[in-house]
């Protein structure tokens, strides 16, 4: 799994039939690269997601049949770019 930042909707008009019903998004890695996903959450540009992907990407969005190789398993609550952890794991540190 990875994380990425989601830039936006990839918009195709002609998709192969498995993935007619799939939202695709736009994602970003931390040097810039670029990699389209299937986004099972509903999650909008600006939010950092974890993905799942190879085989196991299929699985996650609910059907194993779906011709992909990457999903957005989840949205992250609190990312820190900078630092690469949670808001709440500072948080937390500061009381340890």
């Amino acid at each position: 799994m990875e994380i990425l930042k989601v830039e936006g909707s990839l918009v195709c008009t002609l998709r192969h039939p498995g993935l007619y019903q799939s939202s695709l998004r736009v994602l970003s890695d931390s040097k810039g690269k670029l990699q389209v996903a299937v986004d099972t959450c509903g999650c909008r540009p600006g939010n950092w997601v974890f993905v799942v992907s190879g085989s196991a990407g299929r699985y996650a969005c609910g059907d194993p049949t779906v011709l992909t190789d990457l999903t957005i398993g989840g949205i992250i609550d609190f990312w820190d770019e900078d630092f690469g952890q949670t808001k709440m794991s500072v948080e937390s540190e500061k009381f340890n």
